[in-house]
């Protein structure tokens, strides 16, 4: 077994970077303390990182110094080599790796770019690194204009130059291999490579390889006219805006770069009208070349408009412009979350995941760290995929959310609203999405309003609930929403970010409502700290709980706990702990704690206690030295929504948790609210506890 992993390359630009991240991103779904390390790397410029090293450290939160993961740039590799030989820079680079190993279950190690001149530096520098730090490698190659026959030589030669060193190698990726080679390619690679070699072919894609119009500034030295806060756009591909404007329509594509001089008004105008058509694919922003700019006129028009494009002006002409923009190589950097994501979407999809897990060490990991959380989280949503409904399909959040959702294959999504207003919005976000891959329903128009009409108004009769009202009612799409999961036409709902908790839960409890056995319905927060996941409940439904409630409330929190990979050891909170404290509301908690104990003998609980004693282990010692609960408490039960709300959003904003839910307990059919301050991640992570909680409904 093997603590580290040597990625390494015999080219540049073979996307090691995605391996990278990838490896990263499943180590840390694992263990909790992962290392990255990159031996050397290439110059920088004066007060800038080095683009890998940043993008890993800053998008997982590695709590490792920059200056501790790499050992000398290239040109220092160089200089140390001439003037104390190639052993004495193996044993600086040995020295520093060796420290980060200590602190670290398993480091992955990023070999050379060769982005400079000495391939064979690289080449030898990457094969004595690798066997001196002892650690096996898995070997990158590209597919990027190379035929079949061209990437099998490749990777042969790659194999036979790191096996000839005596490196051990334990796999070997082809990347960026175009879709219609991947399966030539893996068929003949699998009859070549020996057996115990892990294979993974990756194809090309399209949304990894193009520059966001910001690379594009930086690349060109531009200035930014306009737009500033869109230079996140890509650029699939540029057009020259040198002809007539009905001709040069023709050829906007989706994510088009349009070059044209500054004084082509009728172009940028053009341009941006397009933009905002929906008859018309995005444009990803406009190069105005030779120094050139608007007239005046036109300035003021387009500086006027709410939704602009990114607009850059640069010195060079129209031809060394286009030139220089098609020689840029777009990287994954750490401001560029969306292609980080694609990346590790890649590496997920093409890996075999279960072979790595059998060829490197397996992590018996204590407790559960926030990434192993999510990572797990989203491993089960995927395996049994359930069809969520989005009420509030006009929300950016939620759009950019059920994208998300939908590139990284965990659910099939339904919106609500009207098709051509969430589309224009789709565009407007500049959010790719396949449209054969999403549902839009609007409730008005929907084949299925009379039946749900009617369904409503045999269930809601005897309260009172006419035709006409049921029809009014089916036209809220909260109602609308709660009614596909009620007729099983949806396995879930997640609603909120517009709408109040009343209102999004309000018909499902009319009509969907509790389980049997269930006496309420309560919610929890998955509280992701920075060294623990704990299950705060109830702070989003019930104000003031009974005893009783307050027992359900935290039996239903430990078999959400539970089912969810998180050992309950159930902390009853009051203002006191043990026996020392009096009065009403303190009662109400030790009543509440008999009462689990009770309905509940196999579940660890203590009651009343107070916060400190609950979760840190030297007060809890102190408090209740023969608790199985305190100081290490992972439900914490609050007795009243006022101090369960507060302290949850005080733990969130202060501590910087992740807080994902609430994910309501109790109902029959998984709905669950957002709040209206709610991030695209909080939509994100509630979708996916209830694809999980759908998978786990009989």
């Amino acid at each position: 077994m093997t603590k580290a992993i040597y990625i390494a390359s015999v080219e540049p630009y073979t996307g090691k970077s995605l391996v990278a991240l990838g490896l990263v991103n499943w180590l840390l779904g694992k263990t909790k303390k992962v290392g990255y390390f990159k031996p050397i790397i290439t110059e920088q410029p004066a007060g800038q990182k080095e683009i890998h090293i940043e993008a890993i450290l800053d998008y997982f939160s590695l709590p490792i110094p920059y200056e501790a993961t790499y050992a000398f740039t290239r040109q220092e590799a160089l200089q140390r080599m001439e003037s104390a030989g190639r052993g004495d820079m193996l044993n600086t680079i040995i020295s520093k790796y060796k420290i980060l190993e200590e602190s670290s279950d398993f480091t992955v190690i990023d070999g050379s770019d060769f982005l400079g001149e000495g391939i064979a530096f690289e080449f030898e520098s990457n094969a004595a690194i690798a066997k001196n730090l002892g650690a096996p490698v898995l070997i990158v190659i590209s597919g990027d204009a190379k035929s079949t026959a061209q990437i099998v030589s490749s990777a042969q030669s790659a194999l036979q130059g790191f096996v000839s060193r005596d490196v051990q190698v334990l796999g070997l990726v082809a990347n960026r291999v175009k879709p219609d080679q991947v399966e030539d390619v893996q068929a003949l690679l699998r009859m070549q490579l020996p057996a115990d070699i892990l294979l993974t072919v990756i194809p090309w894609e399209k949304q990894l390889q193009s520059p966001t119009m910001k690379e594009i500034r930086d690349a060109l030295g531009a200035k930014v006219l306009l737009g500033e806060s869109l230079l996140s756009n890509p650029v699939d591909n540029f057009v020259t805006g040198a002809m007539m404007l009905p001709n040069f329509l023709n050829y906007i594509k989706e994510n088009v770069l349009i070059v044209t001089p500054g004084d082509r008004g009728d172009i940028i105008i053009g341009a941006l009208q397009a933009n905002l058509s929906t008859n018309y694919p995005k444009v990803a922003g406009i190069v105005l070349t030779a120094d050139t700019v608007p007239d005046e006129p036109v300035t003021r028009l387009i500086s006027g408009l709410q939704t602009v494009l990114p607009i850059l002006t640069v010195k060079q002409g129209t031809f060394g412009t286009t030139t220089a923009i098609g020689a840029i190589r777009s990287r994954i950097t750490a401001d560029n979350k969306p292609k980080i994501e694609l990346a590790l979407n890649l590496f997920e999809a093409h890996m075999d995941m279960k072979a790595l897990d059998d060829r490197i060490v397996t992590f018996h990991a204590e407790g559960i760290t926030p990434h192993m959380f999510q990572y797990q989280l989203v491993k089960t949503a995927k395996s049994q995929k359930k069809h969520i409904v989005l009420p509030e399909g006009n929300d950016d959040r939620i759009l950019t959310a059920a994208v998300r959702l939908l590139a990284q294959n965990v659910v099939t999504i339904t919106l609500l609203g009207d098709e051509i207003e969430i589309m224009t919005s789709l565009k407007r976000l500049g959010l790719p999405v396949d449209i054969s891959t999403l549902t839009i329903i609007n409730p008005a128009t929907s084949p299925q309003y009379t039946s749900y009409v009617e369904t409503l108004y045999e269930l809601r009769k005897t309260k009172n609930v006419t035709i006409d009202m049921a029809q009014d009612l089916m036209l809220d799409v909260s109602y609308f929403g709660t009614m596909m999961v009620y007729k099983g036409h949806a396995d879930g709902m997640v609603s909120g970010a517009v709408h109040t908790t009343q209102h999004t839960i309000r018909p499902a409890l009319q009509f969907i409502k509790t389980r049997p056995g269930v006496s309420l319905v309560s919610s929890v927060f998955f509280m992701c700290l920075p060294d623990r996941v704990s299950v705060f409940g109830d702070c989003a439904v019930n104000p003031n709980p009974t005893a009783d409630q307050l027992a359900d409330i935290a039996i239903s929190s430990a078999e959400t706990s539970a089912r969810f990979g998180i050992e309950p050891r159930i902390a009853m909170l009051s203002y006191s702990s043990g026996s020392s404290g009096e009065g009403e509301d303190v009662d109400k908690v030790r009543q509440a704690t008999a009462i689990v104990r009770q309905k509940r003998p196999d579940l660890h609980v203590e009651g009343p206690i107070q916060y400190d004693a609950a979760v840190d282990p030297l007060v809890g010692h102190q408090k209740l030295p023969n608790s199985t609960v305190a100081g290490h408490a992972s439900v914490l039960i609050f007795p009243d929504l006022n101090t369960g709300n507060n302290t949850y959003k005080a733990v969130q904003r202060e501590t910087g948790a992740l807080a994902i839910g609430p994910m309501l307990q109790g109902l029959n059919k998984p709905i669950n609210d957002l709040s209206r301050g709610c991030t695209v991640d909080d939509v994100f992570n509630t979708v996916v506890i209830t694809a999980i909680q759908c998978q786990q409904n009989p």
